[in-house]
């Protein structure tokens, strides 16, 4: 079979040798110096000022929503527009801290919120929250223009879009803040894991506060001394003093410990998997079953799985059946239209009818496009795109 997932990491040989001395090594496994050091790095290479590593790209983006409201960036009863088009835990967060969620339609050339769709909710809402799919993004400068514009807090889920770029810029390098999943299956594996950036000082302090109980443990120690000196709280006192509301979403030293050895990777990955994605959409531009992509717009596509939408539902069973019988796993694409899943019909009563989202629901599915596929794979696949 053609798996989504191949191996748990990059290199994944050499990797396990390098983890297994680790662990014989390390005297300390909870979050220290392979977190901090990995946060480092990873700011860097994302071209942001600030990272905070949690324990998964769902907790990140729960973190971030929870640092967001205490700050009072955010309120409750603030209407948060969302991708339609998305994963579960990026709107369960919303709805568990008493946002409302409002859902926003994809464009089918793109498969993401495009500035029009937002120009027609703006009036209904303070944030947004836009899911960079698949390694793809609308024309997200002027997303970003359209929120400054109008004051609206935007930030990124770039959970599957590492390494994507758009005018010389990184996706997730284009709101407030955004988040980043390491589960085994995405560019950049810690097994679990996720990442939250920001270049914005007051909200990465929150983050760190929200990460863990709700203390000061790991502010630097001119923010740690202000907050002390805010709620007059001694040394003794502080060490089991909590500011605001938080979690527990700490990550362990294996896994910062891995984030550090796959780091060196990253352009390798990405470009692989930018070279597979060209090579997919030609073949796919050429049979007419399909709906037809357009991302000239963007520089690179780092593509975490390719995606194909068929022109009715008779064509999509066809294509299904046609990938399944020769052993390439096939997944509805993310979790097609959010707003048909239980959870969501369950506590929103009032839905918005995102049309093209529930096209893509019904007559799309997504395959593997990971950089360890090899030639025989590739042609495989290429020959089952063919019409």
């Amino acid at each position: 079979m053609i798996k989504l997932i191949k191996s748990s990491f990059y290199n994944e040989k050499d990797t396990k040798k390098k983890l297994a001395k680790f662990i014989l090594k390390a005297k300390i496994f909870s979050m220290k110096k392979e977190c901090a050091n990995f946060e480092k790095k990873f700011a860097k290479k994302q071209s942001r000022r600030y990272a905070v590593f949690v324990s998964s790209g769902s907790t990140a983006n729960l973190v971030l929503i929870q640092a967001l409201l205490n700050l009072g960036k955010l309120k409750k009863g603030d209407r948060i527009g969302f991708s339609a088009l998305t994963w579960s835990t990026n709107v369960m967060p919303l709805m568990q801290l008493g946002l409302i969620p409002i859902a926003l339609d994809c464009n089918l050339k793109t498969l993401n919120v495009s500035p029009s769709e937002i120009e027609k909710k703006i009036s209904k809402i303070k944030g947004l929250f836009l899911t960079n799919v698949l390694g793809m993004a609308d024309e997200i400068e002027k997303i970003k223009e359209i929120c400054q514009r109008n004051k609206i807090i935007f930030i990124e889920d770039n959970c599957e879009s590492l390494g994507s770029r758009i005018s010389g810029k990184l996706l997730g390098n284009f709101g407030l803040a955004s988040t980043f999943s390491f589960f085994v299956g995405h560019h950049l594996s810690t097994i679990e894991g996720g990442m939250i950036c920001t270049d914005d000082e007051k909200l990465y302090q929150m983050l760190l506060i929200t990460r863990i109980h709700g203390w000061d443990r790991n502010l630097g120690l001119i923010a740690q001394k202000e907050i002390r000196t805010t709620h007059k709280v001694d040394d003794f006192y502080a060490k089991y003093t909590f500011y605001d509301l938080a979690f527990n979403a700490r990550p362990t030293e294996v896994n910062g410990f891995l984030g550090n050895n796959q780091l060196q990777y990253w352009d390798e990955m990405v470009s692989i998997r930018a070279k597979h994605f060209k090579l997919f959409q030609s073949i796919v531009g050429q049979n007419d079953d399909f709906v037809p992509l357009d991302l000239s717009h963007m520089d690179l596509i780092s593509n975490f799985a390719m995606p194909i939408i068929c022109k009715n539902k008779k064509t999509v069973e066809k294509y299904k059946k046609r990938f399944i019988n020769h052993g390439v796993e096939i997944r509805p694409i993310i979790a097609g239209n959010i707003e048909m899943q239980p959870f969501y019909k369950k506590y929103i009563n009032k839905k918005t009818y995102c049309l093209n989202s529930n096209f893509i629901h019904q007559n799309g599915f997504y395959f593997a496009n990971n950089p360890e596929l090899n030639k025989k794979e590739i042609n495989t696949i290429i020959g089952l795109l063919a019409k």
